[in-house]
């Protein structure tokens, strides 16, 4: 373990209302003059808009693994560069992409999340608690089901995606195309575009992501996939109908970890000693204290944390991480969600709560959801831009 470490400064905020994935379906619906929305992006003027979310395809991986993407890696240079929501992990931008808001609006502020009515850590993607009303939990309009109300509106992701409890809570809205593989996908969303005059379309891929989380996204699996998908898009894009805008995005990056770099936090009893709920992600991680803790226990454990892994995280109180806006603004309903005190990891480890994790949850190589570039920098390309914009 290491010796105690002066706290370093937290990384800037997310760019909420600038620069973020917030932005990007908002600013889509403004392309296409849907009433309500900013085109904060500044985005051209088209008929269709078709978002591309790649899950986990951070800025930094799509950098340094261009070899296996040539289609993608030359629209790099025109690309922008955005922020993904914090926790940088999948509910929490999605959610931001799917109603415009940061975190502390949605209140989806991690992959496991506390839930103070039932006192107990409820997940926020595949294994939604029956107790949790997504559309309680999450109660903002999406721009999905706002667009839908003015022009054809289209969602092409997976078949077990179409009616989950994520969907419901920050992607509901319009239409749902279904394929199972990337090929498939494609296929559908070539369908869908063509069939209208006008369509906003959320257009989602989870291989990058699955392939990485087992076997690391420096993998030659992950290059593989990286390559498929760059050799699909380029070929959706090829037949697109004219005045179509086509972007892609991502939700996070991805930092690979090394077994002896996955860590049993749980094992060091100073490290839970007088928390009652472990949350988050194993890059960020979430401790709430008991309601009936003794004053000190905070400074306490945080103090006890810093000797542990001062140097390889990031340690902040709530208030200090809401101060700092990595949230963004934050409702009075959505705060106790948050962890009293969260543990960002700085360099390539992951942490555990044993208790609480599977043994297949250690066996993960890629990760995400701390503060470094490598998780929070995702890209903003255009693959495909309206004619008569005039524009490359």
């Amino acid at each position: 373990m290491d010796s105690p470490a002066a706290p370093e400064p937290l990384p800037k905020a997310p760019g909420y209302g600038r620069s973020s994935v917030a932005e990007v379906l908002s600013s889509a619906a403004a392309a296409l003059q849907v009433p309500g929305f900013t085109n904060t992006l500044e985005l051209p003027a088209a008929r269709r808009v078709c978002v591309v979310m790649v899950d986990g395809l951070g800025r930094s991986l799509l950098k340094q693994r261009a070899g296996h993407a040539p289609y993608l890696r030359s629209l790099l240079d025109s690309g922008r560069t955005l922020s993904a929501a914090f926790p940088t992990t999948t509910a929490a931008s999605l959610a931001s992409l799917g109603t415009g808001l940061p975190p502390g609006q949605h209140g989806m502020v991690g992959y496991d999340v506390l839930d103070p009515a039932q006192d107990k850590v409820v997940n926020m993607l595949g294994n939604w608690d029956p107790g949790v009303n997504p559309r309680l939990w999450q109660p903002f309009p999406t721009v999905l089901e706002q667009a839908a109300e003015h022009v054809p509106v289209t969602t092409v992701s997976l078949p077990r995606f179409a009616d989950s409890a994520m969907t419901k809570a920050a992607l509901r809205g319009g239409s749902h195309a279904s394929g199972i593989g990337i090929h498939a996908r494609i296929q559908a969303a070539s369908e869908s575009l063509a069939s209208e005059k006008r369509m906003l379309m959320y257009f989602y891929f989870n291989e990058l992501d699955k392939i990485g989380h087992r076997h690391g996204a420096q993998s030659s699996e992950w290059g593989g996939a990286l390559e498929e998908l760059d050799s699909a898009l380029k070929r959706f894009t090829a037949k697109l109908p004219q005045d179509t805008l086509v972007l892609l995005t991502a939700d996070h990056g991805m930092v690979d970890t090394a077994p002896a770099d996955r860590i049993d936090f749980s094992a060091d009893p100073a490290l839970v000693d007088g928390v009652r709920h472990t949350a988050g992600d194993p890059r960020l991680v979430q401790l709430h204290l008991e309601p009936d803790a003794p004053s000190g226990t905070l400074e306490r454990l945080a103090a006890a944390w810093r000797r542990a892994l001062g140097s390889k995280t990031w340690i902040m109180t709530r208030d200090e991480a809401v101060a700092a806006g990595l949230f963004g603004p934050v409702r009075p309903e959505v705060l106790p969600r948050i962890g009293d005190l969260l543990v960002a990891a700085r360099e390539p480890i992951a942490l555990y709560d044993t208790r609480r994790a599977s043994p297949s949850a250690l066996q993960m190589v890629g990760q995400h959801g701390s503060l470094t570039r490598a998780e929070r920098e995702v890209p903003l390309l255009t693959l495909a831009r309206p004619a008569k914009s005039g524009r490359k």
